[in-house]
């Protein structure tokens, strides 16, 4: 790309992607490890099937049974009741999340994480040419309320990003620490976006930020069906907030931006969440079984209500990552040196991951 005009502060810079290597146990990118069912994929292809015939035409640019749809899921799964004019839909709660910015941020505008974190938040920002700061979680990668308030009054931030659970680390945030922040940035109006990619996942009697959506027009709560719903490869995401927030997101939108196809499908996989959902009580046992496993080879392992467990700490985790690879289990070395994070698959893949990592550990020094 040298003789390209590339904008300056892409030069050098790589795309985002974790390796998609053809290997027996893949384990590296948080998908839910479990096909559709029989059922599932026959209805899916009648779906789409009934709306082939009309592929010639754009679809719905509001995507409107489907956020009317995606409302009825909160209600039933949440207990909490949302307007279908609150929630947004669009190519992952990526897509979501770039459109916030894109709305909110901007030149001359910040916005506010806690590292470590999700490694895309930066790049929304580089994007959208919004500056992005950070403030440090705490050694077991919780967020110090107070630590999360002074950095909200020191940046004064458009947008602060709290995501709960946190990828990579998983660790939940309390809906304390979310009420403090709201307080904080009300002093001036900045929005405040909780990320909850990973929410069904949660341990029971874990709160979701949905629950303040009511009292709080400045809050943003976004979620994703790649994980739960085990829809990674149909792209949809979501968020939920005041019907002013999602007026903004409609500006920003490409048009037609969600295909007839996307809004057919993710609208079968909801009709088939309890199907699918029943699927997260399984990942959730086999995770808390993984994490008192990883505890017992005397790991670090910080706690967890996604679907992945983050574990250390290595002096080299590149050679553990590495000699875990060569035995054909693919995980992810990201955030922080010395720790590694697994995502939760089958019980078979668990314990091919189990065998791997037993037959490394004894040449891999903690730090």
């Amino acid at each position: 790309m040298t003789d390209l005009p590339l904008r300056d502060d892409l030069v050098g810079q790589v795309p985002y992607g974790a390796p998609q290597l053809d290997v027996p146990v893949q384990l590296n990118v948080n998908e839910n490890p479990y096909p559709p069912s029989q059922a599932l994929v026959d209805d899916l292809a009648a779906a789409v099937a009934d709306v082939a015939g009309r592929l010639n035409r754009y679809p719905d640019r509001e995507a409107w049974l489907l956020r009317q749809d995606l409302a009825g899921y909160l209600a039933r799964r949440e207990q909490v009741t949302v307007d279908a004019t609150q929630v947004w839909a669009a190519n992952g709660s990526n897509e979501v999340m770039h459109q916030l910015m894109q709305a909110f941020g901007g030149p001359g505008r910040t916005a506010l994480g806690f590292s470590p974190t999700y490694a895309m938040y930066p790049d929304y920002c580089r994007d959208t040419f919004t500056t992005w700061v950070t403030a440090p979680r705490e050694a077991d990668f919780s967020l110090d309320p107070t630590v999360a308030v002074d950095a909200v009054r020191r940046h004064r931030p458009v947008i602060t990003i709290l995501t709960s659970p946190n990828n990579p680390t998983g660790t939940a945030l309390p809906l304390e620490t979310a009420v403090a922040v709201l307080e904080a940035t009300g002093e001036y109006g900045g929005l405040v976006v909780v990320d909850e990619a990973y929410a069904e996942f949660r341990r029971p009697g874990t709160p979701t930020a949905l629950s303040l959506l009511g009292k709080e027009k400045r809050l943003v709560v976004t979620r994703t069906m790649s994980k739960a719903f085990a829809f990674a490869g149909t792209r949809v995401g979501y968020c939920v907030a005041s019907p002013d927030v999602v007026d903004a997101l409609r500006i920003v939108r490409l048009p037609y931006h969600l295909s007839a196809v996307t809004q057919v499908v993710a609208r079968t996989a909801i009709a088939h969440a309890g199907e699918l959902l029943a699927q997260v009580d399984v990942l959730r046992d086999e995770r808390d079984r993984l994490v008192a496993w990883l505890r017992e080879q005397d790991l670090a392992v910080a706690e967890s209500d996604a679907n992945f467990v983050y574990f250390g700490r290595f002096v080299d985790r590149d050679a553990v990552w590495r000699g875990l690879l060569e035995q054909g289990v693919l995980i992810r070395a990201t955030g922080p040196a010395g720790w590694l994070r697994v995502s939760v698959g089958t019980a078979d893949e668990t314990a091919s991951f189990k065998d791997a990592l037993t037959e490394v550990l004894p040449a891999s020094p903690r730090a």
